[in-house]
Formats: C-alpha cells, sequence, structure tokens
C-alpha cells in the first residue's frame, strides 16, 4: 500500500512534526507500507511573519494536483493545516477522494500568542478543516476529549514513538557543568514558556538546546543559562542522556515527542500538570508534575532512571505505525477513484 502524506513541516525544520513523519515513514516500511511525502520541497516559499527562521510554503493548485496524481496513492492523509494541507484538502474534495488528517499542533494557542487573535477564531477554522476527514488523527486521550468538547467529529488516536537505540543512557558524556544539569530541548519561541523555566531559581545548571526567534533575549536576560544551539544526533541524544531532569515548560505541546526522548535516555520530566507532559508521564514513576515548575525540578531528581528507560522501552515507533494505518485502511482509494497518472 502506498500512502502521499500532504505536511507543510518539512526539513530542514527541526521540530516534533517532521520527526514523527520520519519515523512514521520509516517503521511504516517495515510494515509493508510506502510513505511518500507532498511536502514545501519544489514550491516557492516565505518567511512567517512572527518567525522569519521559518517559511511557508506558496503551493500552486495545478502543482499540487500535478504531484498527487504522479504519486497515484492508494491513500491520502493531510497531516498540517497549512497552505499545503488546505490545497491537498481541496484536491480531495473537488475529485470525491477520502483522506485522514492528523490534528498535532495547537495552533490557536501559538497564533494567540504570537498575535493576539482570539483562539475561538482559529478553532472554528480548524474545526471546519477537520470535519471533512474520515478520521482526524490525534497524539493523546486528553487532546481527543479537548477537541470533541470543541464539537470535532471523527477523532481517532494515534501515538508517538522513540528511537530507544538513538535515545539511550548509554551515550551519555560529560559536559562539564556544575550538578544537576536541568535541560530543555526545542524551539526557542514565545509558545513553548521558556522563560518560566529559565526564571526558576535551581541549584546547578540550566541548558537549552535549540534555536528560535527568542534565543537572543533570552539570552541577554539569563546570562547564566547555557545556550548550545540546534543539535542533531548522534551530538543531540549524547547531551539529553548527561541531563539530570528534562524540564518541559510547555502548556500548548499536544504531545511534546522529547519527553519519550529524555525518558529513553534515562533522564526524568518535570512540567507543568496539562495535555502533553500529563498524558506521558500521567501516574507512571518516571517525572514530577507540579503547577510549581521549580518543585517538579527538584522533585524529578529523585525519580529513578531506570524506571524512565524501562517506560521508555514500551512505547515504539512500530506500535505508533500500526495505530497509523490503522486508521489509513478506511480511506484506501478504489482503483475507479485512484488519481490518475498525469
Amino acid at each position: 500500500m502506498k500512502v502521499l502524506v500532504a505536511t507543510d513541516a518539512w526539513h530542514p525544520q527541526v521540530n516534533g512534526v517532521v520527526r514523527t513523519l520520519t519515523s512514521l515513514a520509516q517503521s511504516a516500511r517495515s510494515l509493508g507500507v510506502s510513505i511518500e511525502f507532498l511536502s514545501p520541497q519544489g514550491f516557492p516559499s516565505v518567511p512567517l511573519p512572527t518567525d522569519p527562521g521559518l517559511r511557508v510554503a506558496l503551493p500552486g493548485r495545478r502543482e499540487v494536483a500535478r504531484r498527487i496524481e504522479a504519486a497515484a496513492p492508494d491513500a491520502i492523509h493531510i497531516a498540517t493545516e497549512g497552505p499545503i494541507g488546505f490545497a491537498a484538502r481541496s484536491y480531495c474534495m473537488r475529485n470525491k477522494l477520502p483522506f485522514t488528517t492528523s490534528y498535532m499542533t495547537k495552533f490557536p494557542e501559538y497564533i494567540s500568542a504570537r498575535l493576539s487573535i482570539p483562539e475561538s477564531w482559529t478553532y472554528a477554522l480548524l474545526r471546519r478543516f477537520h470535519s471533512t476527514a474520515t478520521v482526524t488523527m490525534v497524539s493523546t486521550p486528553s487532546l481527543m476529549t479537548e477537541l470533541t468538547q470543541r464539537g470535532f467529529i471523527n477523532l481517532g488516536l494515534w501515538t508517538r514513538g522513540v528511537d530507544t537505540e538513538a535515545f539511550n543512557p548509554q551515550h551519555s558524556i560529560d559536559l562539564g557543568l556544575p550538578r544537576p544539569i536541568f535541560l530543555n530541548v526545542g524551539r526557542i519561541a514565545v509558545e513553548k514558556n521558556l522563560e518560566a523555566f529559565l526564571s526558576l531559581d535551581l541549584p546547578g545548571s540550566k541548558v537549552v538546546i535549540g534555536e528560535g526567534p527568542l534565543e537572543g533575549e533570552l539570552r541577554k536576560k539569563f546570562p547564566d543559562a547555557k545556550f548550545l544551539g540546534l543539535l542533531e544526533n548522534p551530538a543531540l541524544a549524547s547531551h539529553v542522556a548527561a541531563a539530570d531532569a528534562f524540564v518541559f515548560p510547555s502548556k500548548t505541546d499536544t504531545f511534546g515527542i522529547v519527553q519519550l526522548e529524555a525518558l529513553a535516555s534515562g533522564v526524568p520530566i518535570a512540567a507543568f500538570p496539562v495535555a502533553g507532559p500529563s498524558d506521558v508521564v500521567g501516574t507512571n514513576p518516571i517525572g514530577v508534575l507540579s503547577d510549581d515548575l521549580r518543585a517538579a525540578c527538584l522533585g524529578a531528581l529523585h525519580v529513578s532512571r531506570d524506571a524512565c528507560r524501562a517506560f521508555a522501552l514500551t512505547r515504539s515507533w512500530d506500535k505508533s505505525a500500526m495505530q497509523f494505518i490503522g486508521h489509513i485502511k478506511k480511506v484506501v482509494i478504489g482503483k475507479a477513484r485512484k488519481p490518475r497518472v498525469a
């Protein structure tokens, strides 16, 4: 079976959506499913006004149609609600083709934080976008409950996984910093709520890995924190494994794959008790969730690193891919309805 995934987020971006889709393709291949991508590559693009480091593709309707028809997929999945996602959705609607979608980013909260646009406006747009999908896949039960309460329909669970070979306690290195080491990995942007972490009175060292529009401002405001920039594996995995606690201050992430990567490295989580961390940590002895983030950070230092690793070993990308494929099978396109090769 061949699946075409339409996505606005793609390499060289480094984020949870890109990592999820890349890992999905790798695991699906071993399950007999080929995944191709309708991505921003080859389309003109412009920088995002509120985050110039990110670019938004400007896909042409004819070119989107040509790429879909050339791929001749057995099923179509729309991963993001950007210009490519909307173009792929329009194509499916015009040709009366079934498709699935996924809700991977809390755009209403992100947009509201950056542009002061009411969340209700964006939720109304997203509700309409996803309403015509056979299944809208979400990453956690709490997100499914939240979206149901907001009027979204046809929701299905698609959890996330982690590469436990790449992220492993054995990859730890000596960072040469005072301990304990409190680490955060992610985009340095307003929606990640990094200031809530960096402003804490904590012993040892605070380390941030990533880049983004707030990096310069936060570097000046918190000179004692160590900003290491963007790291990729194997350097990323070795730095994660070197930490004593992984601090996840975001209140808007739908999941946060970096949490699983930390756990696979034997590093406990410290976070607010919100969707994302609550779904990952829950009542498992692998981290501390508290409205008092400082207390969560200090409490995480006493969590068993072996328990964190053991938990992560049960969260494979293969299981995630099987969930995805189970939903995709509901929208397999019949031969008579399959897009014609241009």
